[in-house]
């Protein structure tokens, strides 16, 4: 059985940029643990961002397939929401590569990893636009601009998901989804 060389590569750089972040990663590092001449990797990558996007580009369709997973059309737009929402940064708060992004963009501002992170928020908006303007096209809730509504739903999941657990005990989700609720779905107004 043939090797696939690219593939080793893929899941050697993958397991380098987990554990060392992509600023200390090197290409001799990514060769060292697939076991192959610094030379194969040039023949499949003609760079460590090429080979880091490419890496990037996988966790984007894992965390859409996840997403889409708990997707029920039989599920309220709001149930759909939160359920999307939840798992889409429970994925990021619990894979290592995510993890090791979201510490060297914080601590080094690593230009590459800050664009990473912001193509996986806007992957996220994009997805959650898509089921605001169904929701809206059903009838399901009130017309309003679906990006906006998508980013604003992301940042209070980021804030009750990563903030809140900073200096508070974690919330699960249906606590997290009570408090989507009450002050996105119901509003604050009695």
């Amino acid at each position: 059985m043939a090797i696939d060389r690219r593939q080793l590569i893929v899941e050697a750089a993958h397991k380098s940029f987990s554990l060392f972040g992509y600023k200390a990663t090197t290409m001799d590092q990514v060769a060292k643990v697939a076991n192959v001449g610094k030379g194969t990797i040039y023949t499949f990558f003609k760079n460590k961002e090429e080979l880091f996007d490419e890496i990037i580009s996988s966790l984007i369709r894992e965390m859409r397939a996840a997403a889409e997973e708990v997707m029920d059309e039989q599920n309220t737009f709001h149930e759909n929401a939160n359920h999307v929402l939840f798992t889409l940064l429970e994925y990021q708060k619990e894979h290592q590569l995510t993890i090791k992004l979201l510490q060297e963009g914080r601590e080094m501002g690593t230009r590459e990893v800050v664009d990473v992170l912001n193509r996986l928020e806007e992957m996220i908006v994009q997805y959650v636009k898509e089921i605001v303007q169904k929701a809206v096209d059903k009838g399901e809730i009130e017309r309003c601009n679906p990006e906006l509504t998508a980013f604003v739903m992301l940042k209070l999941y980021v804030a009750l998901i990563f903030d809140w657990e900073k200096s508070h005990k974690p919330l699960n989700q249906d606590e997290i989804f009570k408090v989507f609720q009450q002050y996105l779905i119901n509003g604050l107004s009695t």
